[in-house]
């Protein structure tokens, strides 16, 4: 439903829009933590967390919103895809923390089950839509679009290994944070490699996140050493 809801609301709302939504994620991680786990936060890690947020949607709005032009309206549908992409997705990390806990399987189990009913359900959906013959059709013609697929897949599956681990070793929060914190730094990579000239919103968005990161780290670092 995550996946679904963030392809499908591309449709509705401006790339911009859904990016401030995806690099809130962490805000809802934590509410979904506290509601359906009891986890309590301190104050600290929420005003951390709004801190994170409003860094790095300041730089990718400002970057995006400079390339693409004034973004056009934004559906009440299309938020509402955002919502149901936002809630699915901080339940993910969550629910796959409470099942490690519960049941004490590794991260290779978790990644099978999650990928197999994800096909399943994307396959029934295809099915149902008749879009299935299309999409082999399409892949069987196109060479070069099937080795990029298969690239991807590959990367993806890679990728997932570690982000499965990350979740059972340090758990969601900081997992949403990494994951946050790298849309930013892959926009920066982009633009350092391509010669791409920042804007003074994006250096504010930057210097916001790491500045709250510094911040985070030295928190942590000072409640060990007090121990």
């Amino acid at each position: 439903m995550s996946s679904w809801a963030q392809y499908e609301c591309l449709k509705y709302v401006s790339f911009p829009t859904q990016t401030l939504f995806k690099s809130s994620k962490v805000i809802p991680v934590m509410l979904v933590g506290k509601v359906f786990h009891k986890k309590n936060y301190p104050w600290i890690e929420y005003a951390e967390a709004v801190g994170i947020t409003l860094g790095v949607a300041v730089f990718m709005v400002t970057e995006k919103s400079a390339k693409a032009g004034t973004p056009e309206g934004d559906s009440v549908l299309g938020v509402l895809l955002l919502c149901v992409y936002v809630f699915c997705d901080s339940f993910t990390s969550q629910w796959q923390d409470r099942v490690y806990k519960t049941y004490h399987v590794d991260q290779y189990a978790m990644m099978f089950g999650v990928n197999f009913f994800s096909l399943s359900f994307t396959a029934a959906n295809l099915l149902a839509t008749g879009e299935m013959r299309l999409a082999l059709e399409f892949l069987a013609g196109d060479p070069a679009a099937l080795a990029n697929v298969l690239t991807l897949s590959f990367t993806s599956a890679t990728g997932q290994l570690f982000i499965f681990y990350t979740i059972k070793k340090f758990g969601p929060i900081v997992f949403t944070i990494m994951m946050t914190t790298r849309q930013m730094l892959s926009l920066t990579v982009s633009c350092l490699v391509f010669g791409h000239a920042l804007g003074s919103g994006a250096l504010a968005g930057t210097a916001v996140v790491f500045g709250v990161l510094f911040f985070r780290t030295k928190r942590k670092y000072d409640a060990v050493q007090n121990r």
